[in-house]
């Protein structure tokens, strides 16, 4: 729905759908703002901010600073048009504004059935000159009650941090104090200078900071959660100014990606997407975001069917199979339950050192005697889908291919290869490099059969390349772009083809990619005791049947240990490894226990919500829990790293309702005893003996209501 109210010289611009609505103020003499947001059924004023906001080389800010906002364009822009269509899958608005010679789109979507909104902008030069572009925004807009007398105050920020091996560390801090102290900036006639940023800038886009972030106001009842949507560099801020808070949302800049792009007369440059989500709590913008994500993605069979994948790599065969460690190990998991297996890293490399060697993907000889084949029949004929390993935009500097591809296929700095931990990078921009990739693909596929592919990505370029290109941030970007399209090209080649995003772990675990691609490996952490916060965490960044946490049980642990290293998937995409044919019968029993539970969770998993009931995981807590919500029902994953016995869980939803609690995985250990207050939605859990120790429980509501 679309609506339109004039007043005197100004407009408002309502538009949206039953799930979200938006409404936009502009006039004569000021930019398109956003003003209004009214989503689960309750409407919040915000703080009005230009909705686009665009630094050229000629053009700054207004006052000097190094934010996103506060472009002099960015106030210059006025309303020149809008469009409003209805599509198969939601609404779309295009609001056109112009400043000179410069025209810039707005373009907006929302998916039915989700409170989110995703936004791109294009910006065009309809003039006669280049226009050198330093930065635009995707998103741009005030969060703030404009009413408050502290504009800050009561805000809180969820923003994460990440690092190999310890991904997803999620962390809520209020807005006002360290991060917005109170300036008086109001006496000095200007708007403040900093802002709370966090970026990326090469292609590891979650290898630091998260691409995802949420503010949330609990007394006033009013959250929103974002993600850029891409796969290199980019930049989020909050900012305060006098009159309100803000977020700004955006692909490279020139700041921060050494990014520029010169606009010749009649160009145009899109920027990458952003979506923002609302909700009445930061637990529920956050589920905004899932709905949209669920929406969003690209279909594919997996995305239910969600079939369970034993790797061999971690804290097993760790890039050393052969035909000999294999063939015990595909027995063993076929007999526990899984439906893939994916043979990891060294299947290709004769020599031992498959680090340097990676690029031509030719099976190796020495490993496998009597063929990569025999091997690939062997996981076929045992009832599993055949798997591989490839980290496809690389090329090790000891591989033939370094040589065969012409040079131009690789990214340069000043005519030079980029070399990072003995690889050289594909720049798919080059036809070359394209061709080399979808002939392994489709080779792989059509000779052995592989219907998994495990993509890795071990190493990151830095800025960009400069050749062919107006900077080194513009080469990057283009290059991002062709590896997202190449990555189309492969699932339109063959479509039922399911394929993990791996990056070191999950150093690029941002939207674009899981668009795209079925799941995510959330770290590459080898200590199960440290992995449950990150697995925990998970549901942020992604939607929890992609995310893919290792359960690598050993034939050393104990029954407790077992299951507390099988509990750590269960929420998510199950995702196996560990020697289980060294084990004995009993632990297979368990792993299998285990997997036939995630086959009945996986309903659950792809239409749940996540939830976190004894608040965000902290990477050194003593418990850490994991809910989702489901149809009547609640599943928690809960683990214990320590001495403390007793667990509090907040479960407000559930106030003043009888509940039974069930015990899902495992069942033949001793259950933890519960003690439930209904009068405030809390449920106590008591634990035994184990310091390391997990369960999964479901908690259900009865029909019953307590007085």
């Amino acid at each position: 729905m679309t609506e339109l109210v004039t007043s005197g010289t100004t407009e408002l611009l309502t538009w949206g759908t039953p799930a979200l609505e938006l409404s936009f103020h502009y006039g004569d003499d000021s930019p398109v703002r956003l003003v209004r947001v009214a989503a689960e059924g309750a409407a919040s004023d915000v703080y009005g901010l230009p909705a686009v906001e665009i630094v050229t080389a000629d053009v700054g800010h207004l006052p000097a600073s190094g934010r996103l906002a506060h472009s002099e364009i960015g106030t210059r822009l006025r309303y020149d048009s809008h469009h409003a269509t209805r599509t198969d899958a939601g609404e779309q608005l295009t609001i056109v504004q112009t400043a000179g010679d410069l025209r810039a789109e707005l373009r907006l979507e929302i998916r039915d059935g989700a409170a989110a909104v995703r936004s791109v902008v294009t910006v065009a030069n309809d003039g006669a000159s280049p226009l050198v572009l330093r930065s635009a925004t995707s998103w741009s807009a005030g969060f703030t009650d404009p009413a408050a007398e502290d504009v800050l105050g009561g805000w809180e920020v969820i923003h994460g941090a990440s690092d190999w091996l310890g991904e997803s560390r999620w962390q809520r801090e209020p807005l006002r104090g360290p991060r917005f102290p109170q300036l008086a900036e109001h006496l000095t006639g200007h708007n403040p200078r900093g802002s709370f940023t966090a970026t990326s800038t090469g292609t590891w886009s979650t290898g630091a900071a998260m691409p995802t972030a949420v503010v949330a106001h609990a007394a006033r009842g009013f959250a929103l959660a974002w993600q850029i949507e891409h796969n290199g560099a980019w930049r989020w801020e909050i900012g305060e100014d006098t009159l309100g808070g803000y977020i700004a949302l955006a692909g490279p800049t020139d700041s921060d990606a050494a990014w520029t792009e010169v606009l010749a007369p009649g160009a145009g440059f899109t920027t990458v997407p952003a979506t923002v989500a609302f909700g009445t709590s930061a637990e529920g913008a956050i589920a905004a975001l899932t709905d949209y994500r669920r929406a969003a993605r690209r279909p594919h069979p997996d995305n239910t069917d969600m079939p369970v994948v034993f790797n061999d790599y971690m804290n097993t065969l760790n890039g050393d199979p052969t035909t000999e460690k294999l063939l015990p190990l595909i027995d063993a998991a076929a007999e526990v339950g899984a439906d893939v297996f994916c043979i990891d890293a060294g299947w290709y490399d004769d020599s031992g050192h498959w680090w340097d060697s990676v690029g031509e993907w030719l099976p190796s000889t020495t490993r496998f005697p009597g063929g990569l084949g025999e091997v690939i029949d062997a996981i076929r004929d045992a009832g599993m889908v055949p798997g591989l390993w490839l980290e496809p935009e690389v090329v090790g500097v000891r591989s033939p291919i370094a040589d065969t591809l012409p040079a131009d296929a690789f990214l340069q700095r000043h005519g030079v290869r980029l070399v990072e931990h003995h690889r050289y990078h594909l720049d798919l921009r080059h036809p070359a490099a394209v061709a080399h990739l979808d002939g392994v693909v489709d080779r792989l596929v059509e000779q052995f059969g592989v219907g998994f592919f495990k993509f890795d990505y071990n190493i990151n370029p830095g800025p960009g390349t400069d050749l062919d290109t107006v900077s080194v941030g513009a080469g990057l970007l283009e290059h991002n772009r062709a590896h997202l399209a190449w990555l189309d090209g492969v699932l339109e080649r063959h479509p039922e083809l399911v394929i993990e995003n791996c990056a070191s772990g999950a150093m690029r675990m941002d939207f674009a990619m899981l668009s795209r691609l079925a799941m995510q490996s959330t770290s590459d952490q080898q200590d199960f005791v440290k992995y449950p916060p990150i697995a925990a965490s998970a549901p942020i960044a992604m939607l929890p049947e992609q995310a893919a946490s290792w359960a690598y049980p050993q034939p050393e642990m104990n029954d407790e240990e077992l299951s507390f290293s099988l509990v750590t998937g269960l929420l998510g995409r199950y995702y196996v490894s560990g020697y289980l044919n060294r084990m004995t019968d009993a632990q297979r029993g368990i792993v299998a226990t285990a997997i036939r539970t995630a086959k009945e969770l996986r309903p659950a998993i792809a239409a749940g919500h996540a939830f976190w009931p004894a608040g965000l995981p902290s990477w050194t807590a003593p418990w850490v829990a994991l809910g989702l919500h489901g149809q009547g029902d609640d599943i928690l994953s809960l683990w214990r790293r320590g001495a403390e016995r007793t667990l509090s869980l907040s479960l407000p939803h559930l106030r003043g309702r009888a509940v039974e609690v069930t015990t899902v995985f495992p069942t033949d250990l001793p259950e933890w005893s519960t003690d439930w207050d209904s009068s405030t939605g809390t449920l106590t859990v008591h634990a035994g003996d184990a310091p390391i120790a997990a369960r999964t429980i479901r908690v259900a509501a009865r029909q019953t209501r307590l007085a």
